[in-house]
């Protein structure tokens, strides 16, 4: 059974920095892209970020090109964003999933098949 746990969530000031993890309990971690979500209030959930199984391939949404950064520890079982500049609109509950793939790696062209609980990011103004 596969397990994400999302932790590193929590309140911030505008401008300000946090990094998110995901331990993911994955036989085979190297086989799966890894992305993460997030969910507003009111809205629907939206991608942040997906990287590859090796790291070697990113994609953001254009909403945090420049300010996040999306890595993977593959020796740890753990995927990370870093961050940085936050802005009120970024207050969200961030989660993240992961998905198995063969090939190479695209987004959104292969689908996320587990998801974890989520953890919460406020950021005030």
């Amino acid at each position: 059974q596969v397990q994400l746990v999302e932790s590193g969530g929590g309140l911030v000031q505008a401008g300000g920095s946090l990094r998110l993890s995901c331990a993911a309990s994955l036989r085979t971690f190297r086989s799966y892209a890894m992305g993460w979500f997030r969910q507003a209030p009111g809205k629907e959930r939206e991608f942040v970020a997906a990287i590859s199984w090796t790291g070697s391939i990113t994609y953001y949404a254009d909403s945090v090109k420049g300010r996040f950064t999306i890595s993977r520890d593959s020796a740890k079982n753990t995927m990370y964003l870093q961050m940085n500049s936050l802005q009120p609109e970024d207050t969200a509950v961030y989660y993240c999933a992961a998905g198995y793939y063969s090939g190479t790696y695209s987004y959104p062209g292969h689908p996320f098949d587990y998801w974890g609980q989520g953890t919460q990011v406020t950021v005030s103004s």
